[in-house]
């Protein structure tokens, strides 16, 4: 009943935009909801999940859909800067693992290297915002990264400070669904598409120093890059 989950949506989304219902307010259970409906629950949840889809609704798990607040956008630039806000929160998980599949392509070393994997997760207020997993051979890792770096740049700064100068950032930027786990980490939909960034830096000596992967929500993120024309370009385009 796609017409009926759409009159649903059109509801609850005008109560939410003109405050009756307001962010950070619980929905009432998808079984009351479903009561006063007069829907099944699959249909309800069809409904949800268009809001869902649009930001205005999150569902946390064991406690119910909550209503939304709105989320600072924020703009990816390029050039190996991670995404950062001063206003946002972030925690970080570092983990020891070994080069395996992806990364060990990624990253150009045999499978088994030892790697260290910092996981950063960005949170406006109480609500995820981005997910970013940094991958770094184990030498060139620092063993002293706080759980919660001060200052908006996290993770990025401190690795800064200890790889060697970069010659070369190559990014790689696509639309996608999240995977399950990054649904359920960014409390997003699992039709809701994400930007997801890989990056590879490499030194001067043409050694790969870090991959990072970027997962950027496309409700809250943007991506900008800029280029400048060389002298040869210009003149043949006048």
């Amino acid at each position: 009943m796609a017409s009926r989950r759409h009159v649903i949506a059109d509801d609850l989304r005008a109560q939410i935009s003109t405050g009756r219902i307001k962010a950070g307010d619980r929905l009432p259970s998808e079984a009351q909801l479903a009561a006063r409906y007069t829907v099944s629950t699959p249909t309800l949840r069809s409904a949800l999940a268009l809001l869902q889809a649009e930001g205005l609704v999150e569902k946390v798990h064991g406690k119910g859909n909550f209503v939304r607040h709105p989320l600072r956008r924020i703009t990816y630039v390029g050039g190996g800067h991670t995404p950062t806000n001063a206003a946002l929160r972030v925690s970080i998980r570092t983990t020891k693992l070994r080069a395996r599949g992806r990364l060990a392509t990624l990253l150009r070393v045999p499978a088994g290297t030892p790697l260290t994997e910092f996981l950063c997760l960005s949170h406006d207020g109480t609500s995820p915002h981005n997910l970013a997993r940094v991958y770094v051979p184990r030498g060139l890792a620092p063993t002293d990264v706080p759980d919660e770096p001060s200052g908006p740049d996290g993770v990025a700064a401190v690795l800064t400070k200890l790889r060697p100068p970069l010659a070369e950032v190559q990014e790689r930027v696509c639309a996608r669904l999240p995977t399950p786990v990054e649904a359920a980490t960014l409390r997003i939909s699992s039709t809701l598409a994400v930007l997801e960034v890989t990056r590879v830096a490499t030194d001067t000596t043409g050694r790969i120093v870090e991959a990072a992967l970027l997962i950027l929500p496309g409700d809250r993120a943007d991506a900008v890059f800029t280029a400048h024309p060389t002298t040869e370009e210009r003149t043949a385009e006048g």
